[in-house]
């Protein structure tokens, strides 16, 4: 009942309340998962769970009620004792941690690091009261851990003793052990050992959590470190170029610094709704700008970004090599990308990349191997789109698979000339693509024509058919009849109808043939029967 009590019934008043309001906590059920709102439930599972009559039984003030009710006051070991029930307070303080943990707003190194101190600090304290109570119940004071050193310690100060009793709990909680204070009667004894078998446990749990919260820290970047050491060592035994390491390297480095920023890393968990709205909102803006997708319904784009990768490249790093085979292309998010053709043993710059541009899709739409070095001039984000991705995208919508077909011929037909040399058929084929339009602008059927950005040309009902250059069968046409051997085959793209193909054999050959056959002398009638790289034969 000392100068404390004011405080001390401050708090229990306070647990008092916090009583009240569990009764109107929701809570989630464990089996189905559903947060439970019902005020009888929850105070059923309150009372049932024995939470209800502990968390009375350490929040009444005993001594108080005894002092009302009698009229005494009375400071008993019994009252003692029942002060003890308040140590299940200290389950609030445990559920304190675990939410602390969980809060993001808070650091969890610096949260667990003060779950550990706390935790250490109860069990001294508690170690040390018990073995000053043990000393003072003693029959024989001076026959006592503490008596033997300080005779007349009953009389002393509590802050002599507790002082006494501290250092003796932390000097055998470390282990040092110095052997001024120590046990002297067999109870004090049990005791030590079984404080010194607790330590034990303690201390493993310390350094345990501790060893836990410094790895997770630097696991990272002993990973990085391990993987550079594997690089390395990998790159001497196969005897690789200097530049080419540095490469491996950059590459490497970065990935370890954009860990973070990596889309695939950060939401790989996430349902796919959430994951192609996190798309959307992070590369709708730059898809929408690319040449290709202008005019295309926005329904299209949007399942063409919930699909799409994104990476991130380092300064002076290859993203395409020249020949390769096409399998994917690329849209700049950001940075700096230089188009390099090899030529005569030297690398030439033809043209640099920025912000929404597209790369590599020429050799992927023509099926042809790459015809450009694509490298990185400076720390540069891209979006990969995979050539099956996007024809599976294409094939059921064909209003927008037309729109794609006229922006990216109408790209074709605006590359530099010098551009134009440096990829394999694509004279040819925008000579082809020319003759078609042009014999198509005779065609009486004005139905068939659209008119895109001021030039005439057909547009193909379906953008699964023969005018798709990503989707067409080539073939090769000859002048000549299977038997002879006179004329030069020339690969072609297939045209959307018979009739287009003997005009493109006309503009090939100089005369329009009668009768077109394949090798075993049978005329083609359907051009839904050939096959890509089918030879075709002219009878004139």
């Amino acid at each position: 009942m000392g100068p404390l009590l004011p405080l001390d019934l401050i708090v229990d008043a306070f647990f008092a309340i916090d009583i009240i309001l569990t009764f109107f906590v929701s809570y989630l059920d464990k089996t189905t998962y559903l947060l439970v709102v019902d005020h009888k439930k929850i105070a059923m599972r309150y009372v049932t769970k024995m939470l209800f009559p502990m968390d009375v039984a350490s929040t009444l003030p005993f001594q108080l009620i005894h002092r009302v009710v009698t009229g005494k006051v009375h400071s008993g070991e019994a009252f003692r004792f029942l002060s003890l029930l308040r140590l299940w307070r200290l389950r609030r303080v445990s559920q304190l941690f675990k939410r602390l943990e969980k809060d993001t707003r808070f650091s969890y190194f610096i949260t667990r690091c003060c779950k550990l101190i706390c935790a250490t600090l109860f069990s001294v304290h508690s170690a040390g009261c018990f073995y000053f109570w043990l000393a003072t119940r003693h029959k024989n004071p001076e026959n006592t851990w503490i008596g033997s050193q300080v005779p007349d310690f009953e009389q002393r100060t509590i802050k002599l003793g507790y002082t006494y009793s501290i250092y003796w709990a932390v000097v055998t909680l470390t282990t040092v052990g110095y052997g001024d204070l120590h046990a002297v009667n067999p109870s004090e004894k049990a005791f030590t050992l079984f404080y010194m078998l607790f330590n034990i446990g303690l201390t493993a749990y310390v350094i345990g959590n501790m060893t836990n919260l410094i790895v997770h820290n630097a696991i990272r970047t002993f990973a990085v470190r391990d993987s550079i050491n594997e690089i390395l060592r990998y790159g001497s035994k196969n005897r690789l170029p200097e530049g080419l390491k540095d490469q491996m390297l950059a590459h490497l480095q970065l990935k370890s610094k954009t860990v973070e920023l990596q889309q695939e890393e950060v939401i790989a968990n996430l349902p796919k709704a959430i994951r192609s709205s996190i798309s959307q909102h992070l590369f709708y803006p730059t898809i929408e700008k690319t040449y290709i997708l202008r005019g295309v319904s926005q329904d299209f784009i949007a399942q063409m970004v919930s699909e799409i990768k994104a990476e991130y490249f380092p300064p002076k790093v290859d993203i395409i090599l020249q020949n390769e085979i096409p399998t994917d292309f690329y849209i700049l998010v950001s940075g700096l990308v230089e188009v390099l053709v090899y030529k005569n043993g030297t690398e030439q710059l033809l043209s640099r990349l920025g912000s929404s541009d597209m790369a590599g899709e020429i050799a992927v739409l023509l099926n042809i191997p790459q015809p450009f070095t694509l490298r990185t001039r400076k720390l540069s984000q891209v979006i990969r789109i995979s050539h099956d991705h996007f024809k599976q995208l294409v094939k059921p919508n064909s209003q927008d698979g037309n729109i794609l077909l006229s922006n990216f011929i109408q790209y074709l037909k605006s590359l530099k000339q010098e551009i134009v040399q440096e990829i394999p058929c694509l004279p040819e084929l925008l000579s082809d693509l020319a003759t078609i339009t042009e014999a198509t602008d005779l065609n009486e059927d004005p139905q068939n024509q659209e008119s895109v950005d001021g030039n005439t040309r057909v547009i193909e009902e379906d953008v699964g058919g023969n005018c798709c250059p990503w989707c067409n069968v080539r073939v090769i046409i000859h002048g000549n009849s299977p038997n002879q051997n006179t004329t030069k085959g020339k690969l072609v793209y297939l045209p959307p109808t018979i009739e287009d193909l003997y005009r493109l054999a006309e503009n090939k050959f100089g005369k329009r043939p009668n009768m077109i056959v394949i090798g075993d002398d049978s005329e083609v009638e359907e051009l839904n029967a050939l096959r890509d790289n089918d030879h075709l034969y002219l009878i004139f």
